[in-house]
């Protein structure tokens, strides 16, 4: 998921993408540790877009309060 997408989301749509993807991180992870992925950079990936969901969502509490 691309930064650009991102911002074109609602506050509420990136609230909920942030709470599935971070249920699907720990899936992937649980199932990671039992038996490897076969693709482990998936892993990476997906928590780079909680960091860019997370981020924009912190950045538009902080301009919604100024």
């Amino acid at each position: 998921m691309k930064a650009s997408v991102v911002r074109e989301m609602t506050t509420q749509e990136i609230a909920e993408q942030l709470e599935e993807e971070k249920l699907s991180y720990s899936k992937m992870k649980m199932a990671h540790a039992i038996s490897p992925l076969e693709n482990p950079i998936l892993l990476r990936n997906k928590r780079k877009d909680i960091a860019r969901l997370a981020s924009e969502l912190r950045s538009r509490q902080i301009k919604g309060e100024q």
